[in-house]
């Protein structure tokens, strides 16, 4: 009953109650991202969401465009400004998903929404995260975030979706805060943010069939 029915209303009542409350923090950061950011502040991106169906996902960014001399972008460490490691480290980055969660392409509580190019690189276990609407956090987020592998990450996605309950949505929104006041797990062992996906071995095992 809750991950059929309650789950999306509570959803849309609460990021709408959000979205009103929030208003005015919403635009102070707009105004500090277009002049941090140098132009618009929000990012846009093509997201695989609940039964892989494809919507657009809209963030605040947290890097900047600044080019080499060969008009190549630059690393995501160099473009990843003062401004957007706050705003990543606080989670402020991701507040725009609400509007997403409103119109019913994303939930709460749920995976991460990733990469489309993503899509064929997941084992059939993994594909799996996608079964349910992808969060504005998730027990992932909430247990490790970046700081976790992929395939670690990925079977805490699963696990997910198959132990939604009321009971697990408050726990996770609690992990989340806690995890985001001590600020864990923003950045992997080796990345600004986190490596990119490569597919797991048996997948890539697979492709090369």
């Amino acid at each position: 009953m809750y991950a059929k029915y309650i789950k999306r209303v509570l959803g849309f009542v609460l990021s709408l109650c959000a979205l009103i409350v929030l208003s005015p923090l919403l635009l102070i950061l707009i105004v500090l991202g277009t002049i941090f950011m140098r132009g618009n502040p929000f990012f846009t991106q093509q997201r695989p969401g609940k039964n892989e169906k494809i919507f657009r996902l809209i963030k605040f960014r947290t890097m900047d465009n600044r080019k080499d001399k060969d008009g190549n972008l630059l690393p995501d460490d160099v473009r990843l400004n003062k401004y957007g490691r706050f705003l990543r480290s606080t989670s402020l980055d991701e507040l725009p998903e609400l509007a997403n969660i409103l119109i019913g392409d994303m939930s709460i509580i749920g995976p991460r929404p990733l990469l489309v190019k993503y899509l064929p690189l997941y084992n059939e276990e993994q594909k799996h995260r996608h079964d349910v609407r992808p969060g504005l956090t998730g027990y992932a987020q909430a247990h490790g975030r970046n700081a976790v592998t992929w395939e670690e990450k990925f079977k805490m996605d699963v696990w997910y979706t198959r132990n939604i309950s009321f009971k697990t949505d408050v726990q996770i929104i609690i992990d989340t805060v806690k995890a985001v006041v001590k600020r864990e797990g923003i950045s992997s062992e080796s990345s600004a943010t986190m490596e990119e996906f490569m597919g797991t071995e048996e997948t890539t095992k697979e492709a090369m069939l």
